[in-house]
């Protein structure tokens, strides 16, 4: 065998690994990023993919905090090194005209510098009770960094007491960088 086609040979299994790992690492994503645009483009035209403000998966013990298309998922992969972290809920609307409200209840902390984001402490996760978890909502803000956040809830207000369905704010698209909002 020339040492040739042995590097060809070399090349040729690492493209088809690359190719394989990338197509099982995204393809799961695929259909759920068609989805997303499609609702982005006309949230009306597809009615049953919207979840409702307060309302509940069966029998889970958390509210849903927003109304829309969860368009991504914890775990959703954006590229080799970028794992999302959460749960993006996108109604579809302009920013700062939807609704969110607390999932649960417990102690919402905005930290000084937070312009879009609380974050809501639940000492015992109902579905792992005694394991502390913490409710992270964000982007709401708008492109800029205009806070959508309610009044009740000042940057440093810290451990304040939130019901389930407590108002926190609006939806926004602020991502850090005016020109790649959210959405």
């Amino acid at each position: 065998m020339s040492k040739r086609f042995l590097m060809i040979s070399i090349v040729a299994v690492v493209i088809v690994t690359a190719a394989l790992t990338a197509y099982y690492t995204y393809q799961p994503n695929a259909e759920r990023i068609l989805k997303f645009r499609a609702w982005m483009r006309d949230p009306a035209s597809n009615p049953d993919w919207k979840l409702v403000t307060g309302s509940r998966c069966g029998s889970a013990p958390f509210n849903f905090p927003t109304d829309g298309f969860a368009g991504f998922l914890w775990g959703d992969s954006f590229g080799p090194t970028h794992t999302h972290q959460g749960i993006d809920i996108f109604a579809g609307t302009e920013a700062g005209v939807t609704r969110v409200i607390s999932a649960y209840p417990g102690y919402l902390t905005r930290l000084p510098e937070w312009k879009s984001a609380v974050i809501v402490r639940v000492p015992s996760d109902p579905l792992n009770p005694g394991q502390q978890i913490w409710l992270y909502y964000t982007h709401m803000a708008d492109r800029f960094g205009n806070s959508f956040i309610s009044e009740e809830f000042p940057a440093g207000a810290s451990e304040k007491p939130v019901d389930a369905g407590t108002f926190l704010g609006y939806q926004g698209d602020y991502s850090g960088d005016p020109n790649n909002p959210v959405g």
